[in-house]
């Protein structure tokens, strides 16, 4: 019996080598901030590719921030550090004096998608419930102004589904109103973001439009109680070319120093 034909990923495409080549040289210095690069006839005759090919790897300069095309002068080499990406996506959460929620505007692609998953990976460490089931609410979001595409999952365990029905009854109400209901509830929220990236997954990068050399920013933001119970899991995904992520920073105090236990003399 023959074995299962598997996909395998194949070495990077020959603008990515292109624009790899290009992107040290800038770096090395061949390519000064401001100088127009070769043209697309000379980059043709250098790299032994096609103008499709060269096309490719100026515009995956571009997203990497090292270049831009300006109309009738050609490819410029942007200062090293190129710019910040063009999308903020704004972390944000605020709770307005009359006790409601409010997170940055966002807009959705189309309706949210409700399932029931099993956790594991990341979320499951972080709520500490490997294995366990939990509702899954899947969005994708999109920024109007640039166009770049974000996957935004909600991760309910049905732990807290059971503790606030209100929650399990509507799942994917916007995540503010899930958070007025656990409010409700007589808890005081807390929440902590871990940010990571890696490699996107093929299926990953056709829904956000991601290059293949590009990576994939991930957050997950827990939600929990005073006690830091884990209550919910936000999970989004977003090109790190196209997206930067800022956040408020609110002072904290510092734990006070423990004082070293006095010793008592010998003859007490």
């Amino acid at each position: 019996m023959a074995a299962a034909r598997e996909p395998i990923e194949r070495a990077p495409s020959m603008y990515l080598q292109v624009a790899q080549k290009i992107a040290t040289d800038i770096r090395r210095g061949r390519y000064q901030p401001g100088e127009v690069l070769p043209s697309e006839s000379a980059m043709v005759e250098m790299y032994g590719v096609g103008k499709h090919t060269v096309r490719s790897a100026i515009a995956e300069l571009r997203r990497m921030g090292l270049a831009e095309s300006q109309q009738g002068k050609g490819s410029i080499v942007l200062p090293t550090g190129g710019v910040l990406p063009a999308t903020r996506v704004e972390r944000s959460i605020q709770r307005t004096s009359k006790g409601s929620w409010h997170l940055p505007e966002t807009a959705e692609t189309e309706p949210p998608a409700v399932s029931r998953t099993a956790l594991e990976g990341p979320p499951a460490l972080l709520l500490g419930q490997q294995d366990q089931d939990a509702i899954s609410v899947d969005r994708m979001i999109h920024d109007p102004a640039t166009g770049a595409r974000m996957a935004h999952r909600v991760l309910i365990p049905m732990a807290t589904a059971a503790d606030v029905p209100s929650i399990a009854e509507h799942p994917g109400a916007e995540i503010t109103e899930l958070y007025q209901q656990l409010a409700d509830t007589g808890l005081s929220l807390t929440f902590t973001e871990h940010v990571t990236a890696r490699t996107p997954y093929p299926d990953e990068r056709t829904a956000l439009g991601i290059a293949d050399a590009s990576p994939l920013l991930i957050t997950y933001r827990i939600t929990g109680d005073a006690e830091e119970r884990p209550l919910l899991c936000e999970e989004l995904k977003a090109p790190a070319a196209t997206c930067q992520l800022t956040y408020p920073m609110t002072p904290t105090k510092a734990p006070a120093a423990k004082r070293p236990a006095r010793r008592r003399p010998a003859s007490e």
